[in-house]
């Protein structure tokens, strides 16, 4: 057993976490990131959200908190009234 020092060491370990899992922790984590930021930039509460979208506060408080995954169609209804929406782009050429 491997004895880590900091989470880093662990989390960036392909033995622990799959670079596949990384980029989807990584990509969840920026995702709901920018969800609280847009939401705190127009003053909203979690309350106001959830009577803008249609999604029950208790939901935004788990998705805000990464204690539950965002299905794509709660993204939307909860992204549409920050002004926001998802999009496919592509992966930037990493050579």
């Amino acid at each position: 057993m491997n004895n880590y020092k900091t989470f880093d060491e662990m989390f960036n370990d392909d033995k622990f976490v799959s670079p596949e899992e990384r980029e989807q922790i990584n990509f969840q984590v920026d995702l709901i990131g920018k969800m609280i930021e847009a939401r705190e930039k127009k003053g909203l509460s979690q309350r106001d959200l959830a009577e803008l979208s249609g999604v029950k506060q208790p939901a935004i408080a788990r998705l805000e908190s990464m204690k539950a995954t965002p299905q794509i169609d709660t993204l939307l209804k909860i992204l549409a009234p920050l002004g926001y929406t998802l999009s496919i782009t592509p992966i930037e050429n990493k050579r």
